[in-house]
Protein backbone atom coordinates (compact mmCIF):
# COMPACT_ATOMS: atom_id res chain seq x y z
CA UNK A 1 0.00 0.00 0.00
CA UNK A 2 1.58 3.28 -1.11
CA UNK A 3 0.31 5.27 1.83
CA UNK A 4 2.01 3.10 4.43
CA UNK A 5 5.39 4.99 3.34
CA UNK A 6 3.93 7.91 4.41
CA UNK A 7 2.81 9.57 7.87
CA UNK A 8 -0.16 10.02 9.63
CA UNK A 9 -3.61 10.89 7.43
CA UNK A 10 -4.09 14.60 6.81
CA UNK A 11 -7.16 14.23 4.45
CA UNK A 12 -10.42 12.65 5.14
CA UNK A 13 -13.23 11.95 2.93
CA UNK A 14 -16.07 9.45 4.20
CA UNK A 15 -18.82 9.14 1.61
CA UNK A 16 -18.96 12.51 0.78
CA UNK A 17 -21.43 13.67 -1.69
CA UNK A 18 -22.04 17.41 -2.92
CA UNK A 19 -25.68 17.66 -4.91
CA UNK A 20 -27.30 20.53 -6.08
CA UNK A 21 -30.65 21.53 -7.26
CA UNK A 22 -31.08 23.00 -10.44
CA UNK A 23 -34.22 24.38 -12.52
CA UNK A 24 -34.70 22.52 -15.80
CA UNK A 25 -36.97 23.57 -18.70
CA UNK A 26 -37.24 22.98 -22.26
CA UNK A 27 -36.54 25.82 -24.79
CA UNK A 28 -39.44 28.06 -26.55
CA UNK A 29 -41.40 30.91 -25.44
CA UNK A 30 -44.24 28.41 -24.37
CA UNK A 31 -42.06 26.36 -21.97
CA UNK A 32 -40.77 29.78 -20.65
CA UNK A 33 -44.43 30.92 -19.56
CA UNK A 34 -44.95 27.89 -17.92
CA UNK A 35 -41.66 27.99 -15.83
CA UNK A 36 -43.31 30.98 -13.83
CA UNK A 37 -46.00 28.61 -12.94
CA UNK A 38 -44.58 24.86 -12.52
CA UNK A 39 -40.85 24.76 -12.52
CA UNK A 40 -38.91 21.72 -12.90
CA UNK A 41 -36.01 20.63 -11.16
CA UNK A 42 -33.31 17.84 -11.41
CA UNK A 43 -30.78 17.07 -9.19
CA UNK A 44 -27.00 17.14 -10.25
CA UNK A 45 -24.42 14.99 -8.07
CA UNK A 46 -21.49 16.56 -8.93
CA UNK A 47 -19.39 14.58 -6.28
CA UNK A 48 -21.32 10.99 -5.59
CA UNK A 49 -20.26 9.11 -2.39
CA UNK A 50 -16.39 9.66 -2.50
CA UNK A 51 -13.60 8.34 -0.50
CA UNK A 52 -10.30 8.48 0.07
CA UNK A 53 -7.83 9.24 2.57
CA UNK A 54 -3.99 10.90 2.16
CA UNK A 55 -1.07 10.91 4.10
CA UNK A 56 0.67 13.90 5.47
CA UNK A 57 3.93 14.23 2.90
CA UNK A 58 1.76 12.60 -0.13
CA UNK A 59 1.87 14.32 -3.62
CA UNK A 60 -1.35 13.01 -5.11
CA UNK A 61 -3.40 13.57 -8.38
CA UNK A 62 -6.70 14.18 -9.09
CA UNK A 63 -7.78 13.02 -12.41
CA UNK A 64 -10.99 13.66 -14.22
CA UNK A 65 -12.54 14.85 -17.19
CA UNK A 66 -14.62 18.53 -17.13
CA UNK A 67 -17.41 18.05 -15.03
CA UNK A 68 -16.29 15.43 -13.03
CA UNK A 69 -16.26 16.74 -9.84
CA UNK A 70 -12.78 17.91 -9.05
CA UNK A 71 -12.99 21.20 -8.54
CA UNK A 72 -16.11 20.33 -6.23
CA UNK A 73 -13.82 18.31 -4.39
CA UNK A 74 -11.51 20.18 -3.37
CA UNK A 75 -13.81 23.31 -2.48
CA UNK A 76 -15.02 20.50 0.07
CA UNK A 77 -11.84 20.09 1.31
CA UNK A 78 -11.27 23.74 1.80
CA UNK A 79 -14.47 24.77 3.61
CA UNK A 80 -15.56 26.60 0.28
CA UNK A 81 -18.71 24.41 0.37
CA UNK A 82 -20.73 22.53 2.65
CA UNK A 83 -20.91 18.79 1.55
CA UNK A 84 -24.40 17.39 1.28
CA UNK A 85 -23.59 14.04 2.98
CA UNK A 86 -20.78 12.32 4.04
CA UNK A 87 -17.78 13.83 5.98
CA UNK A 88 -14.38 15.20 5.34
CA UNK A 89 -11.44 16.01 7.63
CA UNK A 90 -8.85 18.26 7.25
CA UNK A 91 -5.87 18.29 9.72
CA UNK A 92 -8.02 17.31 11.86
CA UNK A 93 -10.41 20.07 11.09
CA UNK A 94 -13.91 20.37 9.75
CA UNK A 95 -13.10 22.72 6.91
CA UNK A 96 -16.65 24.24 6.52
CA UNK A 97 -16.19 25.29 10.05
CA UNK A 98 -13.65 27.72 8.60
CA UNK A 99 -11.40 27.94 11.87
CA UNK A 100 -8.63 30.51 11.89
CA UNK A 101 -6.58 27.92 12.58
CA UNK A 102 -7.22 25.47 9.69
CA UNK A 103 -7.27 27.84 7.23
CA UNK A 104 -3.68 29.25 8.69
CA UNK A 105 -2.77 25.56 7.53
CA UNK A 106 -4.05 25.17 4.20
CA UNK A 107 -3.98 26.85 1.12
CA UNK A 108 -5.37 26.78 -2.49
CA UNK A 109 -4.33 28.09 -5.36
CA UNK A 110 -6.83 27.86 -8.89
CA UNK A 111 -5.03 28.70 -11.95
CA UNK A 112 -7.93 30.05 -13.35
CA UNK A 113 -8.51 32.52 -10.33
CA UNK A 114 -6.43 35.56 -9.33
CA UNK A 115 -6.04 36.27 -5.49
CA UNK A 116 -3.37 38.55 -5.52
CA UNK A 117 -4.82 42.56 -5.69
CA UNK A 118 -4.24 43.61 -9.35
CA UNK A 119 -3.09 47.24 -8.74
CA UNK A 120 -0.77 46.21 -6.17
CA UNK A 121 3.31 45.74 -7.05
CA UNK A 122 3.82 41.91 -6.36
CA UNK A 123 5.52 42.75 -3.19
CA UNK A 124 3.04 44.94 -1.86
CA UNK A 125 0.30 41.84 -2.38
CA UNK A 126 2.93 40.06 -0.29
CA UNK A 127 2.75 42.09 2.46
CA UNK A 128 -1.19 42.35 2.06
CA UNK A 129 -0.81 38.09 2.94
CA UNK A 130 1.59 38.17 5.44
CA UNK A 131 -1.08 40.80 7.26
CA UNK A 132 -4.11 38.81 6.61
CA UNK A 133 -2.36 35.60 7.95
CA UNK A 134 -0.35 37.36 10.89
CA UNK A 135 2.92 36.49 10.41
CA UNK A 136 5.84 37.61 11.75
CA UNK A 137 8.36 39.94 10.57
CA UNK A 138 11.07 37.19 10.69
CA UNK A 139 9.40 34.41 9.10
CA UNK A 140 7.97 36.52 6.94
CA UNK A 141 11.14 37.41 5.13
CA UNK A 142 12.57 33.92 5.85
CA UNK A 143 9.66 32.39 3.84
CA UNK A 144 9.63 35.61 1.16
CA UNK A 145 13.55 35.12 0.27
CA UNK A 146 13.08 31.16 -0.02
CA UNK A 147 10.45 31.75 -2.48
CA UNK A 148 11.88 34.52 -4.57
CA UNK A 149 15.23 32.59 -4.79
CA UNK A 150 12.99 29.36 -5.52
CA UNK A 151 10.48 31.27 -7.96
CA UNK A 152 13.03 33.64 -9.55
CA UNK A 153 10.40 36.38 -8.68
CA UNK A 154 13.36 39.43 -7.88
CA UNK A 155 12.47 40.66 -11.36
CA UNK A 156 8.88 40.73 -10.44
CA UNK A 157 8.67 42.42 -7.13
CA UNK A 158 7.90 45.96 -8.39
CA UNK A 159 5.55 45.35 -10.85
CA UNK A 160 1.78 45.72 -10.68
CA UNK A 161 0.00 42.13 -10.70
CA UNK A 162 -1.89 43.27 -13.51
CA UNK A 163 0.72 43.65 -16.02
CA UNK A 164 2.46 40.75 -15.37
CA UNK A 165 2.40 37.46 -17.91
CA UNK A 166 0.23 34.52 -17.31
CA UNK A 167 3.63 32.65 -16.11
CA UNK A 168 4.99 35.43 -13.92
CA UNK A 169 1.39 35.60 -12.43
CA UNK A 170 1.41 32.14 -12.07
CA UNK A 171 4.72 32.32 -9.92
CA UNK A 172 3.27 35.49 -7.84
CA UNK A 173 0.20 33.61 -6.79
CA UNK A 174 2.16 30.54 -5.68
CA UNK A 175 4.30 32.66 -3.47
CA UNK A 176 1.36 34.64 -2.29
CA UNK A 177 0.00 30.91 -1.17
CA UNK A 178 3.02 29.58 0.43
CA UNK A 179 3.95 32.25 2.30
CA UNK A 180 2.43 31.29 5.67
CA UNK A 181 4.19 27.85 4.82
CA UNK A 182 1.21 25.36 4.35
CA UNK A 183 0.97 21.95 5.88
CA UNK A 184 -1.61 21.16 2.86
CA UNK A 185 -1.72 22.54 -0.10
CA UNK A 186 -4.35 22.10 -2.55
CA UNK A 187 -3.82 23.02 -6.69
CA UNK A 188 -6.31 23.28 -9.23
CA UNK A 189 -4.75 23.34 -12.56
CA UNK A 190 -1.72 25.41 -11.49
CA UNK A 191 0.26 25.71 -14.77
CA UNK A 192 -3.20 26.52 -16.75
CA UNK A 193 -2.07 28.00 -19.74
CA UNK A 194 1.54 27.96 -18.95
CA UNK A 195 4.23 27.22 -21.97
CA UNK A 196 6.18 24.60 -21.49
CA UNK A 197 9.50 26.55 -19.78
CA UNK A 198 6.59 27.96 -17.43
CA UNK A 199 5.15 24.12 -16.71
CA UNK A 200 8.56 23.09 -16.03
CA UNK A 201 9.56 25.78 -13.38
CA UNK A 202 6.41 25.45 -11.48
CA UNK A 203 6.94 21.53 -11.37
CA UNK A 204 9.96 21.63 -10.29
CA UNK A 205 9.33 24.36 -7.97
CA UNK A 206 6.57 21.98 -6.30
CA UNK A 207 8.99 18.93 -5.67
CA UNK A 208 11.46 21.21 -4.37
CA UNK A 209 8.57 22.87 -1.74
CA UNK A 210 7.39 19.18 -0.78
CA UNK A 211 11.23 18.22 -0.39
CA UNK A 212 12.13 20.83 1.78
CA UNK A 213 9.02 21.61 3.81
CA UNK A 214 6.83 17.75 3.70
CA UNK A 215 3.85 19.75 2.49
CA UNK A 216 0.78 17.42 1.43
CA UNK A 217 -0.32 17.76 -1.88
CA UNK A 218 -3.98 17.38 -3.88
CA UNK A 219 -3.29 17.89 -7.57
CA UNK A 220 -5.75 18.31 -10.13
CA UNK A 221 -4.52 18.82 -13.91
CA UNK A 222 -5.11 18.36 -17.03
CA UNK A 223 -1.75 18.80 -18.08
CA UNK A 224 -0.53 14.78 -17.60
CA UNK A 225 2.85 15.80 -17.48
CA UNK A 226 2.22 17.79 -14.02
CA UNK A 227 0.96 14.61 -12.63
CA UNK A 228 3.73 12.12 -14.29
CA UNK A 229 6.08 14.86 -12.55
CA UNK A 230 4.48 14.92 -9.41
CA UNK A 231 2.84 11.89 -7.98
CA UNK A 232 3.19 8.46 -7.86
CA UNK A 233 -0.70 8.00 -6.36
CA UNK A 234 -3.40 9.05 -8.18
CA UNK A 235 -7.34 9.42 -7.35
CA UNK A 236 -9.68 9.14 -11.10
CA UNK A 237 -12.63 10.93 -10.44
CA UNK A 238 -16.04 10.86 -13.34
CA UNK A 239 -19.60 11.67 -13.73
CA UNK A 240 -18.78 12.64 -9.48
CA UNK A 241 -17.99 8.93 -8.96
CA UNK A 242 -14.04 7.75 -7.61
CA UNK A 243 -12.79 5.43 -10.22
CA UNK A 244 -9.66 4.92 -9.25
CA UNK A 245 -6.99 5.17 -6.08
CA UNK A 246 -3.79 4.15 -6.45
CA UNK A 247 -0.31 3.49 -7.84
CA UNK A 248 0.35 5.49 -11.46
CA UNK A 249 2.12 2.53 -12.94
CA UNK A 250 -0.62 0.11 -11.46
CA UNK A 251 -3.26 2.18 -13.33
CA UNK A 252 -0.84 1.84 -16.67
CA UNK A 253 -0.66 -1.74 -16.15
CA UNK A 254 -4.28 -2.19 -15.45
CA UNK A 255 -5.69 -0.43 -18.70
CA UNK A 256 -2.95 -0.09 -21.34
CA UNK A 257 -3.00 -3.96 -22.63
CA UNK A 258 -0.36 -2.66 -25.12
CA UNK A 259 2.81 -1.19 -25.57
CA UNK A 260 4.21 0.38 -28.47
CA UNK A 261 7.18 -0.78 -30.08
CA UNK A 262 9.08 1.85 -32.43
CA UNK A 263 11.36 0.82 -34.73
CA UNK A 264 13.72 2.89 -37.33
CA UNK A 265 14.90 0.63 -40.08
CA UNK A 266 18.03 1.12 -42.22
CA UNK A 267 15.71 1.02 -45.37
CA UNK A 268 12.21 1.07 -45.82
CA UNK A 269 10.14 -2.32 -45.89
CA UNK A 270 6.91 -3.62 -47.95
CA UNK A 271 3.31 -3.00 -45.80
CA UNK A 272 2.89 -6.51 -45.21
CA UNK A 273 5.79 -7.06 -43.56
CA UNK A 274 4.17 -6.02 -40.31
CA UNK A 275 1.67 -9.03 -40.76
CA UNK A 276 1.05 -10.59 -37.30
CA UNK A 277 3.67 -8.13 -35.38
CA UNK A 278 0.92 -5.98 -33.95
CA UNK A 279 -0.88 -3.00 -34.78
CA UNK A 280 0.84 -0.49 -37.12
CA UNK A 281 0.14 2.98 -35.54
CA UNK A 282 1.87 5.04 -37.30
CA UNK A 283 4.70 5.18 -40.22
CA UNK A 284 6.80 8.06 -40.86
CA UNK A 285 9.02 6.95 -43.33
CA UNK A 286 11.67 4.05 -41.74
CA UNK A 287 10.37 4.47 -38.33
CA UNK A 288 7.21 2.48 -37.48
CA UNK A 289 5.04 2.35 -34.40
CA UNK A 290 3.43 -1.13 -33.25
CA UNK A 291 0.87 -1.14 -30.48
CA UNK A 292 1.37 -5.00 -29.23
CA UNK A 293 0.37 -6.95 -26.84
CA UNK A 294 1.84 -6.88 -23.33
CA UNK A 295 3.01 -10.12 -22.74
CA UNK A 296 4.19 -10.24 -26.24
CA UNK A 297 6.18 -7.39 -26.39
CA UNK A 298 9.64 -9.19 -25.86
CA UNK A 299 8.59 -11.93 -27.97
CA UNK A 300 8.04 -9.39 -30.77
CA UNK A 301 10.78 -7.26 -30.39
CA UNK A 302 13.73 -10.06 -30.57
CA UNK A 303 11.42 -11.33 -33.71
CA UNK A 304 11.76 -7.79 -34.92
CA UNK A 305 15.98 -7.70 -34.36
CA UNK A 306 16.44 -10.85 -35.71
CA UNK A 307 13.84 -10.62 -39.26
CA UNK A 308 14.76 -6.88 -40.10
CA UNK A 309 17.22 -4.21 -40.84
CA UNK A 310 16.52 -2.53 -37.45
CA UNK A 311 18.31 0.45 -36.85
CA UNK A 312 16.92 1.19 -33.52
CA UNK A 313 14.38 -0.10 -31.47
CA UNK A 314 12.02 1.61 -28.15
CA UNK A 315 9.54 0.19 -26.20
CA UNK A 316 7.62 2.70 -23.92
CA UNK A 317 3.86 2.88 -22.72
CA UNK A 318 1.12 4.72 -24.27
CA UNK A 319 0.76 8.18 -23.34
CA UNK A 320 -0.88 8.84 -19.97
CA UNK A 321 -3.60 10.77 -21.70
CA UNK A 322 -4.59 7.71 -23.91
CA UNK A 323 -4.68 5.40 -20.78
CA UNK A 324 -6.66 8.00 -19.02
CA UNK A 325 -9.35 8.29 -21.56
CA UNK A 326 -9.42 4.52 -21.66
CA UNK A 327 -9.94 4.63 -17.80
CA UNK A 328 -13.64 7.01 -18.30
CA UNK A 329 -14.71 5.47 -21.71
CA UNK A 330 -14.71 1.72 -19.34
CA UNK A 331 -16.26 3.45 -16.22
Amino acid sequence: MLRARYGRTVIEARELAKHYRVHRRQPGLRAALRSFVRREHVTVRAVDRVSFTIAEGEVVGFLGPNGAGKTTTLKCLTGLLHPTTGAVRVLGHTPHRREPEFLRRISLVMGQRNSLFWDLPAADAFEVNRAIYGIAPGPYRSALEELVDLLDLEPLLHKQVRVLSLGERMRCELAGALLHRPDVLFLDEPTLGLDVNGQAAVRTFLRDYNTRHGATVLLTSHYMGDVTALARRVLVIDHGTLRFDGDLAALVEAHSPHRLVRVTLRETVPAETWAGLGEVSSIDGAVVTLAVPRAETAAIAARLLTTLPVEDVAIEDPPVEEIIRNVFAHA
